[in-house]
């Protein structure tokens, strides 16, 4: 069966959306759609200029024999911008705080779309290193995890504060949380990253730090490496935090038990702009 451009346009598009950082060689488009190579090649190049044009994300051709495409998701700045301060602006209301310094946030993070947008713009950080997996703790900081995951094409691993039957053999550390200073634990499978694994760390706040700096400790209980830290929202009272290099998408400003939310730190750290 012979396809239109048109219609291989439109399905080697979503093929691509839906498998970023993937090379696919050109043979499989060419047996997909039964058309020679020099026509998929200059399907790519159509593909190509109109995801760069729209901020979607760069497509990559790569010669040769073994050579093939990919994407690779990324977020221009001005979108990010006008993102961050949309949210901004929705969590800037009176009706959302919440006693001992806390924001409600719920339903920003249960929403699919704005959990896509955060997903890229971290991804964008990390778009020319390798990242093998991202890790989070089991709390309201899986789904900005997994959505970031889902942008690098890498596994979720989630770090439990009880280990289950179901994960079998497991590397568990103390670590004490800055908020309550109290001990506490996080295991994660021994199967969950292999040694020598770049892992990106993903939460949702950070206050003092600990539970970024338990899960760094796990890292190293793996011998594997840290690419990066980000969270959601950090404040803005560091106090004795147990980590100073973080990307974040917000920060949270509480002066006279007045609390503002305003964008973080994420235009210095990823497009290395301080607009």
């Amino acid at each position: 069966m012979k396809f239109k451009r048109s219609e291989r346009l439109v399905d080697m598009t979503n093929y691509l959306l839906n498998r970023p950082h993937t090379l696919v060689p050109l043979t499989f488009f060419a047996k997909r759609y039964n058309s020679a190579k020099s026509s998929i090649s200059e399907d790519l190049g159509i593909v190509k200029q109109a995801f760069q044009q729209r901020g979607i994300g760069l497509v990559e051709t790569v010669p040769g024999a073994s050579g093939g495409a990919k994407f690779t998701p990324y977020i221009l700045k001005e979108a990010a911008d006008q993102f961050i301060g949309e949210v901004s602006d929705i969590l800037n209301d009176n009706d959302r705080y919440l006693p001992g310094g806390y924001v409600y946030m719920s339903d920003i993070l249960g929403q699919p779309e704005k959990l896509k947008t955060i997903g890229r713009i971290i991804a964008t950080q990390y778009l020319f290193q390798k990242v093998d997996a991202v890790l989070t703790v089991a709390t309201r900081g899986i789904p900005v995890a997994e959505a970031s995951a889902t942008y690098l094409n890498v596994p979720l691993v989630i770090a439990r504060h009880d280990s289950q039957i179901t994960e079998g053999s497991t590397v568990s550390v103390n670590y004490v949380s800055a908020s309550s200073q109290e001990v506490k634990r996080m295991t994660i499978s021994k199967r969950s990253l292999q040694p020598g694994s770049n892992v990106l760390i993903v939460d949702d706040f950070l206050r003092g730090g600990g539970t970024i700096s338990g899960l760094t400790s796990l890292i190293d209980e793996f011998d594997c490496h840290l690419v990066g830290s980000t969270v959601f929202v950090e404040t803005d009272d560091p106090g004795h935090r147990r980590v100073t290099d973080f990307t974040s998408l917000l920060k949270m400003d509480i002066k006279d038990d007045q609390i503002e939310i305003k964008p973080g730190n994420y235009a210095q750290k990823i497009f290395g702009s301080t607009n």
